[in-house]
């Protein structure tokens, strides 16, 4: 048969108590988790989730960036195998669904088909994919990113943590390095299941989000540079204050967006000043300025504005200007035939649905770049995300995972 009939469904308190058990694993202070790439948390949760595959029947793989693949054989040796998954690194205060659903949704698809003794012609390969987040590591999708072709390997293991410890020595430290090259691996298709992290969803009352495109994304990392000084002897006119200069930046970071609605964001999200004491100017701030937009035109556009203004701001009040580049991807449109059967997925299980924009960055997004891809989304209360108090119901997360149940089965063709 092509798809799956309505009655199959995953089971949904199998996949919350995974949830429950993987958010013991680095605990957060408020509730969440801290549980960042390549940390000794990240190799207990990677070890947890081994041991859940390989408890399904499922061959775990694992390449030299650190990339888990969990595969559920198919009847045909030949037929290229459907991959799910996401993420399990988190935020250093992140929630317990961001990545973590995608990746124990797509285990909980390969349970059900389990359970039910379904066959399918192409194999299922659940995948864990390395510092999704970037939090720790810049950019963001890296391994994902070198699997894609986007970035080279040398270059992604050399990145260096806030403490200057390199991504790939603490790879090796966890001792999560495998042996199988990059990006070997060939796809028939790869779906993401995740929460929305916007408000949209919740909102209009809609059950899931068929993802239709991701937005681009350009970070740049603007250093100003001025003297440091005492706050209290040196004359308002004789200052050279780095924070005034990022202050009047993020004012322009702000107009930009404002100035190319719709479909258009900007914010300054990571900032540090120098020496950061009470009682001295600052002398150097180093921030990161975040513009999105599926648009083309309007994210390269916000680039461009903001590197002829910001040195002009500089200039003014004296100080030293580098911009530069530290993360991007272009805005995203996902394939159309594993868009339409996560949409029919959904119409045949009788879910609210609607199409939507993805406003944040995924593994998806690189991986469209070298197979058929697409995402589904669920809910998030209030739309909040990269906080330990984002919060999703069992209810959004067992249809998320049903829709995704429908779209892979259907991808990878049942056997009778």
């Amino acid at each position: 048969m092509a798809a799956p009939g309505e009655n199959l469904r995953i089971n949904g308190d199998r996949l919350w108590d995974s949830l429950m058990e993987m958010a013991k694993i680095g605990p957060g202070v408020a509730g969440g988790n801290n549980r960042q790439t390549l940390t000794d948390e990240d190799a207990e949760g990677r070890a947890l989730f081994q041991g859940w595959c390989e408890a399904a029947g499922c061959e775990m793989g694992l390449d030299s960036m650190g990339n888990m693949f969990a595969t559920r054989p198919g009847t045909d040796p030949d037929a290229l195998p459907v991959y799910v998954g996401s993420h399990l690194d988190t935020q250093p205060t992140g929630g317990k669904y961001d990545g973590v659903l995608g990746v124990l949704g797509g285990l909980e698809v390969v349970r059900t088909l389990n359970d039910l003794d379904v066959k399918t012609k192409h194999p299922i390969v659940v995948t864990n994919w390395t510092n999704e987040e970037g939090t720790r590591y810049a950019p963001a999708m890296l391994s994902s990113g070198v699997f894609a072709g986007v970035h080279e390997e040398d270059w992604a293991k050399a990145r260096v943590d806030a403490k200057g410890k390199a991504f790939g020595d603490e790879l090796k430290r966890i001792g999560w390095e495998g042996d199988e090259p990059v990006g070997q691996r060939k796809m028939h298709a790869f779906f993401e299941l995740h929460i929305e992290q916007g408000p949209i969803l919740e909102a209009e009352g809609k059950d899931i989000g068929i993802v239709t495109h991701g937005q681009g994304l350009w970070w740049l990392e603007v250093t100003l540079t001025g003297k440091d000084a005492h706050t209290g002897s040196t004359p308002m006119a004789m200052r050279v204050n780095a924070g005034l200069g990022m202050a009047r930046i993020t004012e322009l970071v702000h107009r930009i967006a404002m100035e190319n609605q719709p479909d258009a964001v900007g914010a300054i999200g990571q900032a540090n000043v120098y020496p950061n004491s009470r009682n001295v100017i600052p002398g150097k701030a180093v921030f990161t300025v975040d513009f999105r937009s599926p648009d083309q035109a309007k994210l390269d556009g916000m680039r461009d504005r903001l590197e002829a203004e910001a040195p002009k701001i500089a200039e003014e009040l004296g100080l030293g200007i580098s911009i530069e580049a530290v993360g991007h991807f272009d805005p995203v449109t996902f394939d159309d035939g594993c868009v339409g059967a996560l949409r029919s997925a959904a119409e045949r299980l009788g879910y609210s649905h609607r199409d939507i924009i993805s406003g944040a960055g995924h593994d998806a997004c690189w991986i469209n770049r070298v197979a058929p891809t697409a995402m589904v989304m669920c809910p998030c209360v209030d739309g909040l995300s990269h906080n330990e108090a984002e919060e999703i119901s069992k209810d959004w997360a067992s249809a998320g995972a049903d829709v995704l149940l429908h779209a892979v089965v259907e991808t990878a063709v049942v056997v009778d």
